[in-house]
């Protein structure tokens, strides 16, 4: 069975959303912020050493990051390819794959870097013009992959959409989508999904 190492208030609630998509089986260890520096505590770091989250075991193996978790659980789980394409036709797959790994090899860095600076108060003489900049780029990119689509590849969810939501949604929490209603309704599409509502049920989030 899969065990997942969820830090509260963070990325491993999609993966928590994954797991329940792919009608796996799993057990959830929940893990709680420090409330002052808002990072992960000792007890996530005896688990792995970076403190990060999601990590999840499955019997020797142990996994982290989230794009890595995705694909190994949908090749475990997903044998009907619902939620994810199979190698049969290259290019489908090759799109599918760039847009798994798009939200956080691209998405996420200004948006962290628009955390940072909210949080601090003061707006950044370069990173402040640079993220928004930034999110703006992406944003839009994504909007024009949505078309008139439900989910990031068509009308079909698939393994893709947890990444996305979740960039989309970090975006919601800093104040970024009131000029993109687009997003909004692909938000609200995909946290809608019974899938993702058992999630943050079981999640405590």
């Amino acid at each position: 069975m899969i065990t997942l190492h969820h830090l509260r208030i963070g990325r491993s609630l999609f993966t928590v959303w994954l797991l329940e998509e792919a009608g796996a089986e799993y057990d959830l260890k929940v893990y709680l912020r420090d409330p002052e520096t808002m990072r992960s505590q000792a007890d996530l770091k005896a688990v792995h050493p970076l403190g990060k989250s999601p990590v999840i075991e499955d019997g020797d193996l142990m996994l982290t990051e989230s794009g890595v978790i995705t694909n190994y659980i949908l090749e475990k789980f997903d044998s009907d390819f619902v939620l994810h394409p199979s190698k049969d036709d290259l290019a489908v797959w090759a799109k599918y794959q760039q847009w798994l790994a798009y939200s956080e090899g691209s998405v996420f860095a200004p948006l962290l870097l628009k955390m940072l600076t909210l949080r601090s108060g003061i707006d950044h003489p370069v990173i402040t013009p640079f993220s928004d900049a930034e999110i703006k780029l992406h944003f839009g990119h994504i909007v024009s992959q949505l078309g008139e689509n439900d989910y990031i590849l068509g009308n079909n969810f698939s393994g893709a959409d947890f990444g996305i939501c979740y960039v989309v949604s970090m975006g919601e929490r800093l104040g970024q989508l009131a000029d993109y209603p687009v997003l909004q309704a692909y938000m609200q599409r995909c946290m809608s999904r019974p899938a993702f509502l058992r999630a943050v049920e079981k999640a405590v989030e």
